[in-house]
Order: C-alpha cells, then structure tokens, then sequence
C-alpha cells in the first residue's frame, strides 16, 4: 500500500505487507535534496553535513570526504548490545524512518528513502538490539544499525535465516549504496525506535483494555457479582470518557446473563468488581493521550538539523529528543499495570473459596491444589510490573563531552513498556481461565450469550481441570488466545 500523507495507529493495526511511496513524497524528498546540495556547493558549514559529530561539531570535513563521514558515522554508532528487537518492531521502525524522511525536511535522496522500503517490502529485517539509545540525539544506536544493511554491513534476518545483510541484499537481487552527505545522520537522528516500541504497545494495550473489560464481566458472573455499579446514571454524573465506555462495555458483556437474573446475598461488591469502570476507563483515557502523541511524532521530523528547503535555511535544532514519548510511556506502563494489578484481585478473590465456590476452585481441595499457584504467578507478575513502572523519564546522564547534556531516557521507557504489556496479557489470562473454571463449577448456570462464546473458544485450548494438572500449558494456551480480539470471538 502507499504510505498515507498521515500514518495513524488504526493503519498501522490493520498492518502493511509491502509499501509504497507516494508520487508527492518524492517529489518533496527530491526538491529538497537539490536545495541541500546547492547549499554544500556554497561552501558554508553545516552540522552533521560537513563537520564532525556531538562535540566534535566543530571539526570541518573536506568535500571529497563527505560520503565517508556518513559511512563512519553509522559504523561507529552501530554499538548496540543486550536482547534483538522484535522483527515485528524492526519492520514499525522502517516503516516510521520511511515515512518521517517522506516530510522532505531531511536532506536525503529519494533512493535510499526506496531502500528502506525495498528492505520492508522484501522481508530483510535488520538485527536490531535493544540497548543503546538515550532517547535523545536521536535513537543512535538502534537505528544504525537499523540501516547498516543499506551498504551492506550488519546482519539481517531474510526468509526467516539470519545472515549477513550483504548476503540477503544479493539473494533479493538489490545492491549496497553508498550514502551521500548528510544522510547517516538522517538515518540515524529520529525517534523511531522509540515510537515504534510505544505504537506496539498502543495497539496491544487497545487490545488488552477491551479484553480486561470482558474478562472482568466474565469473573463477575463467576463471583455472583452485581451489574449495578455498571449502569448508566452512575457514569453519566461522573462523566470521564473512559468510564462511560468501560461501564457501556461491561454491560454490554452482562446482556442477556441469567447468572445476573438471580438474588444475590451482598449488598455490595468489592471494588475490584464494583469500580472497574473507573479503573479500567482510567486506563482507557490515558491510552487515548498517549495515542494522540504517538501519532503527532510518527508523522513528525525527528532528525536534525533540518533543512527546510522552503525557508531556504538549514536549521540545528532538538527534534530528535525523546522527552514526549519518555513522559508518555512511562505513563502507559503505570496505567496498564493497574489493569493486571486489579485483575489479580479479582483472581485471588474468584480462589478465596467464598460466595459458594470450592477453595482454589477445586473439586477435592486438599488433595488437589486446583488454582492456588495461578494466583502466586499473578502476584509475581504484577509485582514485577510495579518495578518496571518506575519512570525512566526521571532519569538523565551526560553524553558526548557535555555536549549533550540532558537525555530523556524514552528508549529505556519504551522497551520496559512492553515488558509491562506482555506480563498484563499474562495476568489477564490468568484471570480468564481462573473465571472460567469459577464459571464451570458454577454450571448449570449461564453467563451471557457473549461471553459463552469467549468461554467457549478458551475451552477449545484450555479445557476445565477437574484434578491438579500442569497448570502452566493451560495458561499459556490462555494468553496465546488473547492475542484475538473478543468482540471478534464474541460476534459482537
């Protein structure tokens, strides 16, 4: 598909197999090329473009030694260690760098923009590792080595193999390219290792928000809770978006529930039932911010300096630093992990052996330990999630000779994001098969049409455990199932 003038988190779920860039990004990617290169024939000094590096800016480079200034530039910065970044992310990071040098404010040419495209669109996926960035002067690290297969250094991953990129780029049938002045430093400048992290984990946390709310209805029916605190005239006096559509949601799932026609003998519930519109609509309202700052730095210039052929400057500036998504990412983190911290109540609430189930929802307690563990594994997770929550945004260090003085630390705040999305799907699915082993042994009462269905799909992958088995292939099973979405599963 061509890359849209305006990328949004929507397109980027539904997802891209191969893309294009469009007659009017080259246009702009070309004009501003010339422009940068008439400026260079000037004879002026220009950061990055013909002078030396972080403090070493003031160094001017000769001309004919401009082309390997950028080469060098790449190499060096290509020092990134600890754990590989995802594919599925490294593919996000070349879509993003591809879109944001499609601003044509960058100074690049228009084929090695198509080269980070033909990488894309033939499946060569750079090897990419975690640690590095300062989330300032750009994500340095990580996205040199991101483009180190453009002249055929670095290792990619090609048709599922690992190998050296020059090997790939031979099997696809493309050649390394030289780069050209100005352009390692465009390459490498930019906030896409930290945007692509925090658009991952936007478009799992959209996912996981929706499946909390089901989840969350489904361990109501198992516990015999009420739908009161749900309805509209409570919301509609405390009018926050998010626990409008959390309290509309949970009794959406709860429509139709003949477990909600019967008595019930409390007055209330604990809050872990009864104020899940505004914990989960809390964390629904922070996903919204948070989406809208993505998306305004995804379609941003991130690199530096800029050349802005329209003004007929060449401007050094801060774009590339990461202060936004530091501050924001750090805000998803504590706002989805307190869907997984209460999630885990509600477990240890649905193993607690009250309101007429078995202790550990088990049949012959004693003999059998049924859930007990289930429950120890969601502390340990949500306890972990509380470590991780801690800001990396509060923290900074001084780089290049104090040249570069206050880093915002938005790559440490994006990777440890994700840590705390995966342990949130693990606590939810922990939840989910603890709810539906409550609602089994709740049988022959029902819950909902819909969430019969949800009930029904897990049972397809996890069935009920009548004696201790292995519990962990049963909840693995669950959290591979939440990959799906549940209004999906649900037919709703």
């Amino acid at each position: 598909m061509q890359l849209p003038e305006h990328l949004s988190i929507a397109q980027l779920t539904a997802g891209y197999d191969k893309i294009d860039i469009s007659p009017a990004a080259n246009g702009r990617i070309a004009h501003n090329r010339a422009y940068l290169e008439d400026m260079i024939k000037g004879g002026g000094t220009y950061y990055g473009i013909n002078t030396g590096f972080g403090s070493l800016c003031n160094v001017r480079i000769a001309d004919d030694e401009l082309a390997q200034l950028q080469e060098n530039l790449v190499c060096s910065h290509a020092c990134g260690m600890g754990d590989e970044v995802p594919q599925d992310i490294v593919r996000l990071m070349l879509l993003l760098k591809v879109h944001g040098l499609g601003q044509g404010y960058s100074g690049v040419r228009t084929g090695i923009v198509q080269r980070l495209a033909d990488l894309y669109n033939h499946d060569i996926t750079p090897v990419v590792y975690e640690l590095g960035s300062l989330g300032a002067s750009g994500d340095l690290a990580p996205l040199a080595h991101l483009c180190l297969p453009l002249f055929g250094k670095g290792e990619v991953y090609y048709k599922g193999e690992r190998m050296p990129s020059a090997q790939a780029l031979q099997r696809a049938g493309l050649q390394p390219m030289a780069l050209a002045a100005k352009e390692g430093l465009a390459l490498l400048n930019g906030t896409q290792f930290m945007n692509s992290y925090l658009s991952w984990s936007l478009m799992a946390a959209q996912r996981l928000s929706e499946w909390a709310d089901a989840i969350g209805a489904l361990s109501a029916d198992a516990f015999m809770a009420k739908n009161e605190p749900f309805r509209h005239p409570l919301h509609r006096i405390r009018p926050h978006k998010g626990q409008i559509a959390a309290a509309a949601n949970m009794l959406r799932w709860l429509d139709g529930s003949p477990i909600q026609q019967l008595h019930k003998e409390q007055v209330q519930d604990p809050y872990s039932f009864r104020c899940i519109p505004q914990v989960h609509g809390a964390t629904r309202d922070v996903i919204d911010t948070v989406l809208r700052v993505a998306e305004t730095e995804m379609n941003s210039v991130t690199d530096n300096p800029i050349v802005f052929h329209d003004e007929e400057a060449i401007m050094s500036g801060g774009n590339f630093h990461g202060q936004p998504l530091a501050l924001h990412a750090d805000f998803l983190a504590i706002a989805m992990s307190e869907l997984a911290n209460i999630s885990e109540r509600r477990t240890y609430l649905l193993v607690s052996g009250q309101r007429g189930l078995p202790p550990f929802l088990t049949p012959n307690a004693g003999l059998n330990s049924g859930f007990m563990i289930a429950q120890y594994t969601a502390a340990a997770i949500v306890s972990q999630n509380k470590q991780y929550c801690t800001p990396a945004s509060a923290d900074s260090i001084v780089s290049s000779n104090g040249q570069e003085d206050h880093v915002s630390m938005g790559a440490n705040a994006a990777v440890k994001l994700r840590k705390v999305i995966m342990n949130v799907q693990r606590v939810l699915a922990i939840e989910l098969l603890t709810a539906a082993q409550a609602l089994d042994l709740r049988r022959p009462h029902r819950s909902s049409p819909a969430l019969e269905k949800i009930y029904d799909g897990l049972r397809q992958v996890a069935p009920f455990m009548p004696t201790d088995d292995v519990l962990h292939y049963r909840l693995t099973a669950a959290e591979r199932y939440l990959d799906n979405h549940p209004a999906q599963l649900a037919g709703l």
